[in-house]
């Protein structure tokens, strides 16, 4: 080798590995397994100036390898990877029937002996079986030569995948050639390289798709727990990422200016499963508090038998009363007791009526009502089992009264105040973890879906500019879900059209962000995520210029 060679082939093997160094950091910041696959395919080829080259990957089971993708350049052959086509071919088996090596197929040698497979002439090989391979040169015209075949090994020394090179060619002539070592070298160090960077992107995948079978694993609990809220922390993601998607896409109006890349999507789809996972710390009783007497159980009843009690003290007393004329028989008298008895019984049975419609709750409850309930208290008496003769107790206890007087819903302000503690057991459990820098904003996004843009929601009294988008669109899904749920024991579900009103009113009340309802009504959001997840009878005409005016 003369002067001008020998640096010809220092510049020349300067650059490659110039080249090498460049592949392995764009390896290293490629986070698609299938880009990342066909990085490694071209970058092998570029690097030894190779015609054609196959990668594969070790199947699931370890028994065979899976074609990723194939390229032939001068038959304009390029399939696998982003390219959308695939590869419509068999597996090449690494064992055949006994579980003996398939050494006659080259890739399955590479595999098996974790050794790497240089042939300078397919056509004058014997140790392999290259039929195929002559098969289709004849289809083709093509001429199968020079192949490389490289084991992908991992950092636990195991093989993953091949990486098949064809036909190597001199710079500027562009006349096949054999590999040569320096080629061989540069490639084994790239399919290194590559399996490590393949090897780190399964392990993430791996590591995200467990994280997130955790959050589902959590949630799912969380819906067990309660079969009135079953679903909720599942659907309230999907509606955020439904918003956020929209508001993200908008060209004019305040949010213009909004945006969202694949790792933000991420990161607001991760708060959106844990919004709601500080309820697993919430007694289920209150959870489930179907009426305004459950607790274990619905108190309904034992108010039922006091009633039962009344009714049949009521008999007993008419009864005296009519045993105590005779001998002397006054009909007039009699008749005017059971007169009486017939007032007291039908005044006791509705009594109850009400307090049975009390106790399911509702939107409201009207002052004369809850006044009722007082009174009934007040005037009522009975004797219990234990109760001293002569001595009888309160018909309604004090926290029977204070359940059954609740002006919305089913909630005391005591058991109201430990379902708002589920937010402040969310946040406390969330910035308790160590969040990667992609996902550091989760705890604030899930946080912050019970604040209001007046600064009067809860923990925190947040007000609007001091909450990110991820958080205002949250707390509008949240919203949406629960009106629409059809799974909440105390109101049937609302209807699209109910729903999106009652939003009105809460955005003209300061409670969500007008900007981001604006984008829900007027990009139907709500429409979309009810044909996804609502029954037929909810969806109604709705008015959007009513409900944005």
């Amino acid at each position: 080798m003369n002067t001008e060679t020998s640096a010809n082939f220092t510049t020349d093997l300067l650059r490659r590995l110039e080249q090498l160094n460049a592949i392995g950091t764009a390896l290293s910041r490629e986070h698609d397994t299938t880009r990342l696959l066909e990085t490694i395919l071209l970058a092998a080829k570029d690097i030894t100036n190779a015609d054609g080259g196959t990668l594969y990957r070790v199947t699931e089971d370890e028994r065979a390898l899976r074609f990723e993708i194939m390229r032939t350049d001068s038959l304009s052959i390029a399939m696998g990877g982003t390219t959308g086509k695939k590869i419509e071919l068999p597996l090449v088996q690494l064992f055949d029937a006994d579980g003996k090596p398939n050494d006659r197929a080259v890739a399955a040698y590479a595999a098996n002996h974790e050794s790497t497979v240089n042939i300078p002439d397919a056509y004058d090989n014997t140790k392999f079986d290259f039929t195929g391979t002559r098969s289709f040169d004849q289809r083709t015209g093509y001429r199968s030569q020079s192949m490389l075949a490289v084991p992908m090994k991992n950092h636990e020394d195991r093989v993953i995948g091949v990486l098949q090179l064809l036909n190597a060619r001199k710079p500027g002539s562009g006349e096949v050639t054999a590999f040569l070592p320096a080629d061989q070298s540069l490639v084994e160090s790239l399919a290194s390289q590559a399996a490590i960077a393949l090897t780190n992107r399964q392990l993430i995948a791996q590591l995200e798709e467990l994280f997130e079978a955790l959050i589902s694993m959590i949630n799912e609990a969380i819906d067990e727990k309660s079969e009135y809220t079953g679903g909720h922390c599942q659907r309230v993601p999907e509606l955020t990422m439904l918003l956020a998607n929209a508001a993200a896409a908008t060209t004019a109006g305040p949010l213009a200016g909004f945006s969202m890349s694949d790792k933000d999507r991420y990161e607001l789809k991760i708060a959106g499963l844990l919004h709601d996972c500080g309820k697993i710390t919430t007694p289920v009783h209150v959870v489930d508090k179907a009426t305004k007497l459950e607790t274990i159980y619905d108190r309904i009843g034992l108010v039922d038998t006091r009633f039962e009690v009344l009714k049949r003290d009521a008999e007993i007393a008419a009864l005296r009363e009519q045993l105590a004329l005779r001998p002397v028989v006054d009909a007039t008298a009699e008749a005017r007791i059971g007169a009486q008895l017939s007032q007291s019984l039908e005044r006791l049975d509705s009594d109850r009526n009400f307090l049975r419609r009390t106790n399911k709750g509702g939107e409201a409850m009207r002052e004369d009502d809850i006044q009722r309930v007082r009174d009934m208290a007040a005037q009522y008496r009975w004797r219990a089992p234990d109760d001293v003769p002569g001595q009888d107790s309160d018909f309604l206890s004090v926290n029977e009264v204070e359940n059954l007087t609740i002006a919305r819903g089913t909630l005391t302000h005591p058991e109201r105040e430990i379902i708002n503690h589920h937010i402040v057991a969310t946040i406390n459990m969330l910035e308790q973890l160590p969040w990667p820098r992609h996902l550091r904003n989760v705890p604030e996004y899930a946080g912050g879906h019970h604040e209001r843009m007046d600064g009067k929601g809860y923990p925190k009294g947040l007000t609007r500019e001091q909450m990110s988008v991820q958080a205002r669109v949250m707390g509008i899904a949240d919203i949406f879900e629960a009106l629409t749920a059809s799974d909440r024991p105390y109101k049937p579900p609302m209807k699209l059209s109910q729903a999106l009103s009652i939003m009105a009113n809460m955005k003209k009340g300061g409670h969500i962000d007008p900007d981001l309802f604006e984008i829900f009504v007027r990009e139907q959001v709500y429409l979309e995520y009810a044909e996804r997840f609502l029954a037929p009878e909810q969806i109604d005409e709705v008015n959007q210029a009513a409900v944005l005016t």
